[in-house]
């Protein structure tokens, strides 16, 4: 299982109108200890800016799947239930599961959301679909790991 940091980030940016502002970023990253998602940020963000940024936040995200789509430009953040029966009991169980998914729009979230759950077999409800602050997901293997 993947663990998964919300990092965020916070640098002077120079706006469009020549103005100075400062911006904070969210980032995911795979890592294994906040220690190393602070290393893996800093390793990600140095071609991307120039000049000094700082860590600002990190925080531990619950994720228990990620489905990206290449052509998709935001992220999105989905609670998905698996319903289960308990024979015993009788009764419906429900697991709750939170999924990130790369799409254009809410739209787009929902087919990328139902073609990478095609496989399931399980039984699943989907709860919310919600845009995310995120701007990018760094997991192990991406060119600056490699």
């Amino acid at each position: 299982m993947l663990n998964w940091f919300e990092c965020k980030i916070k640098y002077e940016k120079t706006a469009e109108e020549g103005k100075i502002a400062t911006v904070n970023e969210s980032y995911l990253v795979d890592a294994l200890s906040f220690t190393e998602a602070e290393t893996r940020i800093n390793e990600e963000m140095k071609p991307f800016i120039s000049g000094e940024f700082i860590v600002s936040n990190i925080r531990r995200a619950r994720i228990n799947e990620l489905f990206s789509n290449e052509n998709g430009d935001k992220w999105y953040r989905s609670k998905v239930y698996f319903v289960t029966l308990d024979e015993v009991k009788g009764i419906e169980k429900r697991t709750a599961c939170t999924m990130m998914i790369q799409a254009n729009d809410i739209q787009d979230a929902w087919n990328v959301l139902q073609e990478g759950m095609k496989g399931t077999m399980a039984d699943y409800e989907v709860a919310s679909i919600t845009e995310t602050t995120i701007l990018d997901v760094f997991p192990y293997g991406t060119a600056t790991q490699e």
